[in-house]
């Protein structure tokens, strides 16, 4: 999907828009363990493929829930660009549900629509639908309203 890049004063006027899809992103064993490293949960169904083989309902190691949220900020930068602003921040995630695992290896994709725009006189919060997508599974990996805060 293109990029788009906007105003912030167009960039308040994209509640209910669909913004589109990104590009497939590689989920490997490696960056899965890095994100274990990271944050300390080291469960053997994300770090032991061997023993996620034959203990696992999956039969291989699946990526963390929170790994897959975690992703959601740089897709979302993919897709869009509001120019002039003095800084975007992540500003919260609500609704966060993960009705799919994402199978390692495996690729993933975020879908994202603007659910809702709030707007303040120094700021304006998107509020995105983002569902991430596995490559090949009907059933999304996650689904979240994702809040981006952008202050002009």
């Amino acid at each position: 999907m293109a990029l788009m890049t906007l105003t912030p004063a167009e960039a308040r006027e994209l509640e209910g828009r669909e913004l589109g899809v990104t590009d497939w992103k590689e989920v490997t064993q490696e960056l899965v363990d890095l994100f274990a490293r990271a944050t300390g949960d080291r469960q053997w169904i994300h770090t032991d493929p061997e023993r996620a083989a034959r203990e696992s309902p999956f039969r291989r190691t699946i990526a963390h829930g929170y790994f897959t949220l975690a992703l959601v900020p740089a897709f979302f930068y993919e897709l869009l660009e509001v120019r002039d602003c003095r800084m975007l921040i992540n500003f919260g995630a609500n609704e966060v549900r993960w009705p799919a695992p994402v199978p390692v290896p495996s690729r993933v994709r975020l879908r994202a629509r603007i659910a809702e725009v709030e707007n303040t006189s120094r700021s304006f919060t998107l509020h995105v639908e983002a569902t991430i997508e596995v490559e090949g599974q009907a059933k999304p990996a996650m689904n979240a309203r994702v809040l981006f805060r952008y202050y002009v």
